[in-house]
């Protein structure tokens, strides 16, 4: 190496050693510079002794222009005060279920002392509760809920159970730009869903009642939000593989020709049907008393006679129908032999029998139905000189109705509250159909 690189390589090792001791001063200058421009006049409550409280309490008998936080002195002879989370004061009269819950600006919660922070602005101060002027409830919610969404959000409830619930049904979601008639969007896929096995039911959002609601063929309602369900089971059995195909191939149709945004959930549905329809098959039972003549014909005019004064109405299946004050069937009456009931088959028909009828899962209250029931079919055995019988003609006395009432109506009826789905709900219509 000759003396010039020697030299060379020296100078650059000084000038380098120049420059970063230069960018050292600055770097010192301007922190001080910072510091005097930037220091508070006072303490900074925020940067004080770390084992200060987070929140102290609120002096509330020494009254203040403006919150402030203040770390009072603690010694080792003090505990520390734990500070109750501040709560909302309900008037006297107000109802109890109006619990007051720490309120966030985009959730409540249960879990007490947390709250959501907003992510638009930070929270002012909260100012100490005053007894005398208690908070208006009006817009508190009526009991603590786990999570409730804004309603800045714009974003709909969830479709309520009566409508679609996911365990009973396949449901796909669909977000239109514009909004959409009900009768276009029923009359798309028509064809193509026509070849499924199970049911398929439309909900659609009602902008203007701000709720879900049914789609009809003959509906006004125009939407831009979509649910559609499949249902999995119903009492022809569960849901086969070539069904959720056509199903989702429809849908993704219907999605295209709509531009709309699907959402197909990915779901194990056959093994969730296969579930399903071994509850169903547990507690899906009809219950039947037979009520057969002593050797007489019972007449088709006596028999319509009786049933009409009764309240039963002759229905186009062939049954006559016992509705309760809603419209909802409670029990059937039918002819023991083949023939149907008609207006034109009751001029003249004389059979040896009929048979009242009670549905399990789709009455409610089955145990006072079978009641009603049993006491109307006690009074057609003595207007037509009959005797109630099971299926295999063993006469049906008190000891025998009991055990069916409570075995047969009963035990069934409990599962299916257990379950989650009372006999006589709208979900339980639809499964058991």
């Amino acid at each position: 190496m000759t003396e010039l690189q020697t030299g060379l390589i020296g100078l650059g090792v000084f000038a380098v050693g120049v420059v970063v001791a230069y960018n050292k001063w600055q770097e010192i200058r301007h922190r001080k510079v910072a510091e005097s421009v930037l220091k508070p006049a006072s303490d900074d409550v925020l940067l004080g002794s770390a084992t200060r409280p987070a929140r102290e309490p609120a002096d509330l008998a020494m009254p203040r222009s403006e919150p402030e936080f203040r770390a009072p002195e603690i010694t080792e002879s003090q505990e520390v005060e734990v500070r109750e989370e501040p709560v909302f004061t309900v008037h006297a009269d107000a109802p109890e279920e109006h619990v007051a819950s720490p309120i966030a600006n985009d959730f409540f919660t249960s879990e007490p002392g947390t709250c959501a922070e907003s992510s638009d602005e930070s929270p002012a101060p909260a100012a100490p509760a005053d007894d005398s002027q208690p908070l208006a409830v009006e817009d508190l919610p009526s009991e603590p809920v786990t999570r409730v969404p804004s309603t800045n959000t714009g974003k709909p409830a969830e479709v309520p159970g009566e409508l679609l619930d996911s365990r009973l049904e396949f449901i796909v979601s669909m977000e239109m730009v514009d909004m959409v008639p009900a009768r276009q969007i029923l009359s798309s896929q028509r064809d193509v869903l026509h070849k499924l096995h199970k049911p398929v039911h439309w909900v659609g959002y009602n902008e203007s009642t701000q709720s879900w609601e049914r789609l009809v063929a003959d509906s006004e309602l125009a939407v831009n939000r979509l649910r559609v369900g499949l249902q999995l089971v119903n009492r022809l059995g569960p849901i086969a593989g070539g069904d959720i195909a056509i199903f989702t191939g429809a849908m993704q149709s219907l999605a295209d020709e709509l531009m709309a945004v699907l959402d197909i959930p990915t779901t194990r549905l056959l093994d969730q049907a296969a579930q399903l329809d071994a509850f169903c098959a547990s507690v899906d039972l009809e219950i039947g008393l037979n009520l057969v003549s002593r050797g007489q014909v019972f007449p088709g005019t006596k028999i319509r006679a009786l049933a009409e004064s009764a309240g039963m109405v002759l229905t186009g299946d062939g049954l006559f129908t016992r509705f309760d004050d809603a419209g909802r069937p409670l029990f059937y009456l039918q002819n023991y032999e083949t023939t149907a009931f008609s207006s034109e088959t009751l001029r003249s028909l004389n059979t040896h029998g009929l048979t009242f009828l009670l549905d399990v899962p789709r009455v409610t209250h089955g145990e006072k139905v079978f009641n009603q029931m049993t006491e109307l079919a006690r009074r057609f055995a003595d207007a037509l000189n009959g005797v109630l019988v099971d299926d295999n003609r063993q006469p049906l006395g008190d000891p025998q109705l009991d055990h069916i009432r409570r075995e047969f109506i009963g035990k069934p009826q409990v599962t299916m509250i257990q379950y989650g789905m009372a006999a006589g709900s709208p979900q339980a219509m639809r499964l058991f159909s």
